[in-house]
């Protein structure tokens, strides 16, 4: 039997009386897990020996799910109990009928790329990160109702200086998200590529760009600016 790990939804009752009749009735292995979303950082030890994780919530459940999943390449299944469900892949009433096939390993599995992000401090040599992203990261302005100015880089060439709200830095997964809400294009979920994309720009390109999967994206914010980078919507660091 693999070993599998239980995230849930800590807001939202049901999800913990799901997640625990998966534990008990469908005889998971004894090294099996069961943890709220919201507590994650505690688990990394064990991610090395989990071989699925379910996920019982909504979409956001699923964000904050692959930042424990996305750097083990663990397989993540996701039980819809959120309003949209868009990433989810079983509904609550099938859930215990249809978990066994993952289990076994009688299921199609996609794979999507995920983004990785650093944040270098201006004022110090040190760095946060790395957070990994599956939808979208996103810098951009603070409480202060003023752009930001970004000089961006791609693979250490200098592209332009933004003016704009925010910059988008999006997967194909991520898409369909806040990146097509500006008028970003849409990928196919498959695709390897990322877009790079501006919140209402001042200054610098409008148009999306689409970039190959290696690219090394630098987004670098001019003199001192209140700013925000968010990491799936789920981390907000300042």
């Amino acid at each position: 039997m693999k070993n599998i790990g239980i995230i849930y939804n800590a807001r939202v009752p049901e999800a913990l009386d799901l997640s625990t009749a998966i534990l008990h009735d469908l005889n998971l292995s004894e090294n099996s897990w069961i943890s709220p979303a919201e507590n994650l950082e505690t688990l990394l030890p064990r991610a090395e020996s989990t071989d699925l994780v379910i996920t019982v919530g909504g979409d956001g459940t699923i964000l904050r799910a692959v930042n424990f999943t996305g750097p083990a390449a663990i397989p993540v299944v996701g039980i819809n109990m959120g309003r949209l469900g868009f990433m989810t892949e079983l509904q609550v009433d099938e859930a215990m009928d249809r978990l066994p096939f993952y289990f076994n390993g009688d299921s199609r599995m996609d794979e999507r790329n995920m983004l990785q992000a650093t944040v270098i401090r201006a004022n110090s040599s040190g760095t946060d990160g790395p957070y990994h992203a599956l939808n979208d990261v996103v810098l951009t302005r603070g409480a202060v109702s003023r752009v930001v100015t970004v000089a961006g880089t791609i693979d250490g060439a200098p592209i332009t200086t933004f003016r704009a709200d925010g910059v988008i830095l999006s997967t194909a997964t991520g898409s369909t998200s806040y990146n097509l809400a500006v008028g970003g294009p849409i990928l196919d979920p498959e695709s390897d590529s990322m877009v790079l994309k501006t919140v209402a720009a001042h200054m610098g390109l409008s148009a999306a760009l689409v970039l190959k999967p290696s690219s090394e994206v630098g987004l670098t914010l001019e003199g001192f600016q209140p700013a925000i980078l968010s990491v799936d919507g789920i981390i907000d660091h300042p």
